[in-house]
């Protein structure tokens, strides 16, 4: 007879094949990560070659001081992260406001206000109207430019909304009983409460407005208020053309190598350096969030 505290030969089974196969998983998963950063640190008669996996060959950091020399670089660095955390900002006080309000059974028109988000996941006024409204309200060259037309994710309404309405009822009752306003019990009692959502939340649009060009690329005219996601843009396109056309130098032949490996480095360490510090709150947040519809 089998001792209650010892796995069967079964779940031994289970257990080591399902290490192998997760293994498995990893490995393919991390390979395409690995070999863009070694591509980034490769000479470029390597990575034409295709000679390049896992570990850089002919190390070389040429498209690296070219892009962190330009004073232009640094200037759209800068922006994108304002852009960035005011976006983000002005998109979790509006996603947190609507999605708590929704989250009340008891009020009227609520129905007409979840169709109202919902419709808007399928319809969208177009890429020419949405210029024109951008361009009449004066936000041109602007941040509100980004953080406006993407302020609220119909997703991660959704997910804050349920959340919401998995939190006891009684805790806001109580609250309101004591003296508290509607205010009052969002800020002090269901806030505090959401820590897990809220961080998945912003995780999910600091990514998204990180990762953004074509808002800036649409409605930005001046190459000083441009994010960094444009710079590296064209930086691409310019390398792609002169790799097309031949390029006429070795420093060129090894930008044209590499540039796209080297951007992608540049533009994801922020978020992965980030990334772990909201990592414990995500599974819980999403998985809270999705209990209830």
């Amino acid at each position: 007879m089998v001792s209650p505290g010892r796995p069967t030969r079964g779940q031994r089974a289970f257990q080591s094949v399902n290490g192998v196969i997760l293994t498995l998983v990893v490995v393919v998963t991390l390979y395409p990560f690995v070999n863009i950063v070694a591509r980034s640190f490769s000479g470029e008669r390597q990575i034409r070659a295709g000679e390049v996996t896992l570990w850089p060959k002919g190390f070389d950091l040429t498209t690296y001081e070219i892009v962190i020399r330009d004073g232009v670089f640094w200037r759209n660095y800068g922006n994108t992260v304002l852009y960035t955390v005011l976006s983000t900002v002005v998109a979790m006080v509006l996603t947190t406001c609507y999605a708590y309000v929704l989250s009340k059974k008891h009020l009227r028109g609520r129905g007409v206000l979840v169709g109202v988000a919902v419709f808007t996941m399928f319809f969208s006024g177009g890429l020419i109207p949405n210029y024109v409204l951008i361009t009449s309200l004066g936000l041109k060259n602007s941040v509100w430019a980004i953080a406006l037309p993407n302020a609220i994710s119909v997703f991660n309404l959704l997910v804050m909304k349920a959340f919401f309405e998995s939190l006891p009822a009684e805790l806001e009752e109580a609250a309101e009983i004591d003296g508290l306003s509607t205010y009052g019990i969002l800020l002090r009692i269901v806030l505090p409460l959401s820590k897990a959502v809220i961080a998945t939340m912003v995780l999910f649009y600091s990514v998204s407005f990180w990762n953004s060009w074509f808002s800036a690329f649409l409605y930005m005219d001046r190459t000083d208020l441009m994010p960094v996601t444009v710079y590296l843009r064209n930086l691409i396109a310019g390398a792609t053309g002169a790799a097309n056309a031949g390029a006429t130098t070795e420093q060129g032949s090894q930008v044209a190598a590499n540039i796209q490996a080297v951007t992608i480095v540049l533009t994801s360490l922020p978020i992965l350096s980030v990334y772990p510090f909201v990592q414990r709150y995500f599974v819980s947040g999403v998985m809270l969030g999705a209990v209830k519809g």
